[in-house]
């Protein structure tokens, strides 16, 4: 009887893990309809990490430039994590000006808490967040006071980060992104696979992503250093799975 058990459990995680869904937000902001803010590669990036996923997921939205509104991310995030159910995945991107607290969309400040605060309302398993913009690190510095906790340490919410609170992410025309984007974008076509089974985990594509941009940066005379704010329990969770 424990042995029909165990064959019918079995059965049934790998049905709901054939059945489970990714749904990704790209957002990307080069047009700030400012000479002196508008950045050069950020579309770029949105785009190419768009084209990435789609080798996982047909759930894909993107927005860019005066699309790339508060408004408009807020109700497309929030219609993601509505839709997304227990064994789901979000996987939310953005690229474009940051400062301590948020991230400077088109027309507005988007804080982390206003992002935090939407995914955690969400039954998804996990909620990654990359962030390619200065000072992204400040996001262990949220705090909601009316849930006690210090964001994102709640919620299944995991941040992988463009540098740390005090630092400028970076962006060069040689390279052809932000550097921590093409960090990214390399180690999800499969640099980052440590083990070689062709499904790579956010720890994973952290470690290979923190190193590849110090090494980048290094030769350039800069200081950008990645982080990865968040839920342990989300670190082994599969970005993509190349099977």
């Amino acid at each position: 009887m424990k042995r029909i058990f165990s064959i019918l459990l079995l059965t049934l995680v790998m049905v709901m893990s054939l059945n489970a869904r990714t749904f990704v937000l790209c957002v990307g902001v080069s047009n700030y309809d400012d000479d002196e803010l508008n950045l050069s590669q950020t579309t770029k990036d949105a785009k190419q990490f768009k084209s990435v996923m789609e080798n996982a997921t047909k759930d894909i939205t993107i927005l860019t430039s005066k699309y790339a509104n508060k408004e408009n991310i807020k109700e497309k995030l929030r219609a993601i994590s509505n839709r997304a159910q227990k064994g789901d995945k979000i996987i939310f991107f953005y690229s474009g000006h940051g400062y301590p607290g948020g991230v400077a969309v088109y027309d507005n400040a988007l804080t982390y808490q206003e992002i935090n605060d939407i995914l955690a309302k969400s039954a998804a398993d996990a909620k990654i967040c990359f962030v390619d913009a200065c000072h992204a690190g400040s996001v262990s510095n949220v705090t909601d006071n009316s849930k006690n906790y210090k964001a994102p340490t709640s919620g299944n919410i995991i941040y992988m980060l463009g540098s740390r609170a005090d630092e400028y992410s970076l962006e060069h025309p040689w390279v052809g992104h932000g550097f921590f984007t093409q960090a990214l974008l390399k180690g999800l076509r499969g640099k980052a696979d440590a083990n070689k089974d062709k499904k790579i985990t956010v720890k994973e594509l952290f470690n290979y992503v923190y190193n590849d941009v110090q090494h980048t940066t290094e030769k350039m005379e800069v200081s950008q250093h990645p982080q990865l704010i968040g839920q342990k329990a989300v670190v082994d969770t599969v970005v993509i799975d190349w099977n």
